[in-house]
């Protein structure tokens, strides 16, 4: 094994430009390769931690998945129902203070109960239509990350008590109101109240800017006509990994339908998949062209040796140990061109890493392009190279352990 390690390595000096040139296609191949999979998976990353952040882990309603069983099917094995009319049931979550008590004794994390109904805000000669959420204000900061950003004021005036109201700051701006205003909540019961503006919120999202209203959750009850009810828990969990068995042992033991966070964004989550497999088919595509600058150099050393692989064998060599020989140059080429590919991609990752740049939606606050750091990408992308290069360079090396020494040896005299 030394004696064709050395050889290998006289082959590969003595042909050093084609032999860069083929080193430095492996290594733009390998750092493009680790600078695109950091770039994709931190922005994926970033928005699934986004996605996590922003909504709860696991969300109850006072929905059930599929329609309550009738009694004349739990006697006969045969029936059929036609012209079901649910019966209108507005009181939401049935004995929530049981329900909370439940939770609060085995959850790995933090839940807040609420009551959301939709209505109208007026101000003055306007009004725009809003979904207003009743809350709980020593549990909701728990849970929402609404309550870092505000604004005007904060979310800590919701706890002052009164009829307060946290509103959107483009919902104020569409009603010409602002803090310290009073509006006027009409729920869809027709019941009518009275709020002072306490707080202005900016989430970003325009839907929730323009349309959510934040009151305390006895008022909302009021508002909606239901005392003593809440028709949603929210739940964070100190694991959001665990979200799915916590919404299946809620809905079990509850009856309400209870969805984690991976179910309510699936068909993104299943984008991502897809995504990760394009990415990682084209950078076996980038591999498979600098495996062709293998290919040829290897060829080409095999062709031009040919009166020494005659020699070789005549003296003894198996036809193993050409194929090893021919092999080791092209992982060789593949390995060092892997090594060079890891410091430019280190390098293109951390210079990404430094772009800074202004969101023109927010005027002020700077971001930088999410990246992600991981050993993985490295990894992968060097088996792409040296694989590329382990086949490359087998292909003429089978062709050179077929050759026949007396064939060649005659051809060459």
């Amino acid at each position: 094994m030394p004696l064709i390690l050395d050889i290998a390595v006289t082959h590969i000096a003595g042909r050093g430009r084609q032999t860069l040139v083929a080193v430095i296609g492996v290594a733009v191949g390998v750092g493009f390769s680790i600078a695109m999979a950091a770039l994709m998976q931190g922005g994926q990353d970033d928005f699934v931690r986004q996605l996590v952040d922003t909504m709860p882990h696991v969300d109850i309603t006072d929905e059930q998945r599929t329609a309550r069983r009738q009694p004349a099917e739990d006697m006969f094995d045969t029936v059929a129902i036609s012209g079901l009319r649910p019966r209108d049931d507005r009181r939401g979550i049935i004995n929530p203070t049981e329900a909370t008590a439940w939770l609060e004794s085995w959850i790995p994390g933090r839940f807040a109960p609420s009551l959301k109904t939709q209505g109208v805000i007026r101000y003055s000669s306007r009004e725009v239509g809003a979904t207003i959420i009743g809350v709980e204000p020593e549990r909701e900061p728990g849970v929402s990350p609404i309550v870092e950003d505000f604004v005007q004021a904060s979310f800590a005036a919701l706890a002052a008590g009164g009829n307060n109201v946290l509103v959107g700051d483009t919902m104020a701006n569409r009603l010409g109101a602002g803090l310290g205003d009073t509006i006027t909540a009409v729920s869809s019961q027709g019941q009518a109240r009275n709020f002072k503006i306490a707080g202005l919120f900016h989430t970003g999202t325009t839907q929730r800017d323009e349309s959510e209203a934040y009151i305390l959750l006895k008022n909302a009850q009021i508002v909606s006509v239901r005392p003593n009810a809440i028709n949603e828990i929210r739940i964070k969990l100190d694991d959001p990994n665990r979200a799915p068995a916590v919404a299946r042992r809620a809905e079990a033991e509850l009856g309400y339908k209870a969805v984690a966070w991976q179910e309510a964004n699936e068909s993104i989550l299943e984008a991502f998949v897809i995504r990760n497999v394009i990415m990682y088919t084209v950078v076996g595509a980038i591999m498979l062209v600098a495996g062709f600058g293998i290919f040829n150099i290897i060829s080409t050393i095999t062709h031009e040796k040919a009166r020494d692989i005659a020699i070789m064998k005549s003296l003894g060599f198996p036809e193993a140990d050409m194929r090893r020989l021919f092999l080791l140059e092209g992982v060789a080429i593949g390995a060092g061109g892997s090594a060079l590919g890891w410091v430019l991609g280190f390098a293109m990752v951390y210079a990404l890493s430094l772009v800074r740049f202004e969101i023109a939606a927010t005027g002020q606050e700077m971001t930088h392009l999410p990246i992600a750091w991981s050993v993985l990408h490295y990894v992968i992308a060097t088996g792409f190279a040296v694989g590329s290069a382990a086949v490359a360079g087998y292909l003429p090396a089978r062709r050179a352990a077929m050759q026949n020494p007396v064939d060649i040896i005659r051809g060459a005299t």
